[in-house]
């Protein structure tokens, strides 16, 4: 069994190797998509990583976006064309970190060959607030001068979107990180570049990377495979759009959590923290 793991990244360099080095000796590769509005020059040494490749089309990633679901299909694709046989695909950012062994993870996938591990919710107080995520004309992915001035007097004036698709939707706050069969990853892939009027309607939503791809999956025939759980541990304890950067006040939770790596880290914040986890294997 091989696992492709597709990190999506945009600092932090120092970080991303001491992730990937923690996984030596077992059959992982990780393909680095690096935010193409930051320079490669100080990620260019990862090349010489054992099992390290970079994503070849780089996307200029707009914060919550639909470029974020561009860029991540384009590593989708790289991973399903590179010819080499994988089980898995897992999606993961810069800033994770493994918190068990990680002899672990391999082995809770090899266990579950043909399973697809997303995180997502189908109510609830998330979808509360979320769904105008969808409801609502969004222009995150652009950067014209004026744009929010004109989302706004469309959406006072326009009345509510709705999905393009007779789909129930799925999704949460943890879904960004998941880990699909290469089977599902290729659905979901043919399935956006097949469907324009979708892909025109996710442009103009916020955050879809937390919904679009669950939804796709549970309304699928994949939907049978699903584990709702990707492994993660993270902390929204502190409201707002980003969950809370971990640190070693954190390292007792981490212990006793049942996850097996943990979001979000930052070396120059508390590293620590980083060598905490290193000395536990």
């Amino acid at each position: 069994m091989r696992i492709a793991c597709i990190i999506m990244a945009h600092k932090e360099p120092q970080q991303i190797e001491r992730f990937i080095k923690r996984f030596n000796n077992l059959p992982f590769d990780f393909y680095l998509h690096i935010d193409k509005k930051i320079s490669l020059k100080p990620f260019d040494y990862l090349a010489g990583v054992p099992n390290v490749y970079f994503v070849n089309h780089r996307i200029k990633v707009r914060w919550a976006s639909y470029s974020f679901v561009i860029a991540l299909l384009g590593a989708f694709k790289q991973v399903l064309g590179s010819g080499i046989p994988y089980d898995f695909i897992s999606v993961m950012s810069g800033q994770d970190y493994p918190i068990k062994p990680v002899s672990g993870i391999y082995q809770t996938l090899e266990k579950n060959t043909g399973k697809n591990f997303i995180c997502y919710e189908e109510s609830g107080e998330w979808w509360r607030h979320a769904i105008n995520r969808i409801n609502k004309y969004h222009f995150t992915n652009f950067g014209f001068r004026g744009r929010y001035r004109i989302q706004f007097f469309l959406n006072a004036l326009l009345p509510s979107r709705k999905f393009p698709l007779p789909y129930k939707l799925y999704g949460g706050p943890k879904a960004m990180c998941m880990t699909l069969s290469t089977d599902c990853a290729a659905y979901i892939v043919a399935f956006v570049e097949s469907n324009k009027k979708l892909r025109r309607f996710i442009r103009f939503t916020w955050g879809p990377d937390e919904f679009l791809i669950p939804t796709l999956i549970m309304n699928s025939e994949f939907k049978h495979s699903v584990v709702n759980d990707n492994f993660y541990y993270i902390d929204w304890s502190k409201g707002g759009s980003n969950p809370k950067t971990l640190t070693v006040a954190d390292y007792e939770l981490l212990l006793s959590s049942d996850k097996m790596l943990a979001r979000k880290f930052d070396i120059k914040q508390d590293r620590v923290i980083l060598d905490m986890l290193d000395g536990r294997g």
